[in-house]
C-alpha cells in the first residue's frame, strides 16, 4: 500500500512539473503601454472600418479587434519608441492601442485598422500610400469626408 501511495505522489509531482513547464513555454501577450485601458470602439469606427475595407479591397470584421486607449496622452512608449497608435496580434487576438489625443483622428484609427485587415506589421506602399492614403504624408482630411 505504501508503494502505491509513493507512486501516486511521484506521479502527481511529475504532472505538476509538466503543467508548470508548459505554462512557462506558452507565448505571452505583449504588455500594454503604461496607462492603457480597454475601451469600446466608437460608433464612427465602424464607418471608418468600412472605408478602410473598401479602399484596400480586404475583408474583416471590426469585432475581431480588442481596443485600448492611453487617456490624455499625445504618444505612448513602446519598445519601438513613442507611438500614437499600435496594432498587434498575439495568439489569434488582435488589439489596437491608441494615444488618447488621437482617439477621434480618422487617419490614425484607420491606419491601425489597415494593419488588422492586412494581418501584419509594416507599411506596404500599395495599401498605406496608394490605395488608402493612410500615412502622415498622404493623408488629406478633406478627401475623406463623405
Amino acid at each position: 500500500m505504501r508503494q502505491i501511495l509513493e507512486g501516486r505522489r511521484r506521479s502527481l509531482a511529475l504532472v505538476a512539473v509538466m503543467i508548470g513547464g508548459c505554462s512557462s513555454l506558452a507565448p505571452s501577450a505583449p504588455e500594454l503601454p503604461v496607462g492603457a485601458v480597454r475601451m469600446l470602439a466608437d460608433t464612427e469606427y465602424q464607418v471608418w472600418f468600412d472605408r478602410t475595407k473598401e479602399c484596400s479591397g480586404l475583408g474583416g470584421q471590426i469585432n475581431e479587434i480588442q481596443w485600448f486607449i492611453v487617456p490624455g496622452v499625445e504618444t505612448f512608449e513602446t519598445s519601438a519608441g513613442p507611438k500614437v497608435g499600435m496594432w498587434e496580434k498575439t495568439g489569434g487576438v488582435a488589439r489596437i492601442t491608441i494615444a488618447g489625443n488621437y482617439a477621434r483622428h480618422e487617419m490614425v484609427i484607420r491606419h491601425e485598422m489597415l494593419h488588422h485587415l492586412l494581418d501584419r506589421e509594416g507599411h506596404p506602399g500599395e495599401f498605406f500610400s496608394e490605395r488608402c492614403r493612410l500615412t502622415w504624408e498622404t493623408w488629406s482630411d478633406s478627401h475623406h469626408a463623405d
